[in-house]
């Protein structure tokens, strides 16, 4: 046992050995106020109180280790958590991850930044049907990668290069892939299936 340890530990500190990476880490905190103030507003379907802020390790674009912050609903926080706990062992990159608030609560302004969000008091386009969004029950993730494709109306614009869904690339959520199946193993369904397909939205209830 003692050697098998003292090789392992020569093995790691050799030249050209690759350091292990660190490990998954997780916190989950009542949410504050500078992290909804653009995000949040009366008459909304849940109120603070109702709202975690949920702050994870994930992997970067530049295959790097990076935090960051999803805002969402308490009842689903552990499942985030499991979730991108799943995620950052496929080593699935996230461009970046911080509350929608940081864009002054615009939508267009987060998926252009190619941020991933969850919480954010807004009605589903074209309707005044609260989103799954204003829940904290859904979650957009890398939406340059994976855009939101109604007739001929990209979003975000620079989505379009990503259309060709059989390409596999870094980031893209693929039908039946990995991704899909961590958030199925919570419950959470897939807006890729949708006839006007949303590849970036999963939620709790399929809408």
């Amino acid at each position: 046992m003692r050697v098998a340890g003292l090789a392992a530990i020569l093995l790691a500190l050799a030249p050209g050995a690759t350091a292990a990476p660190a490990p998954f880490e997780s916190s989950i905190r009542a949410v504050r106020w500078a992290e909804l103030r653009h995000s949040y507003r009366g008459g909304c379907p849940v109120g603070p109180a109702d709202l975690r802020s949920v702050r994870l390790t994930h992997w970067g674009f530049d295959r790097r280790l990076h935090n960051g912050t999803l805002i969402v609903h308490r009842i689903v926080a552990g499942d985030v958590v499991a979730i991108f706990r799943r995620l950052y062992a496929q080593r699935f990159p996230i461009r970046r991850m911080v509350p929608v608030s940081a864009y002054r609560g615009s939508d267009d302004a987060s998926m252009a930044a190619d941020n991933t969000s969850s919480f954010n008091c807004r009605f589903v386009g074209g309707t005044r049907r609260w989103s799954m969004h204003a829940y904290g029950r859904a979650i957009d993730l890398n939406p340059r990668e994976n855009p939101y494709v109604a007739g001929g109306r990209v979003s975000p614009p620079a989505g379009r290069a990503y259309l060709d869904r059989r390409r596999e690339r870094p980031g893209v959520i693929a039908s039946g892939g990995a991704v899909v199946r961590a958030f199925a193993s919570r419950g959470w369904e897939w807006g890729g299936v949708w006839s006007a397909p949303d590849y970036q939205h999963f939620s709790t209830t399929g809408r």
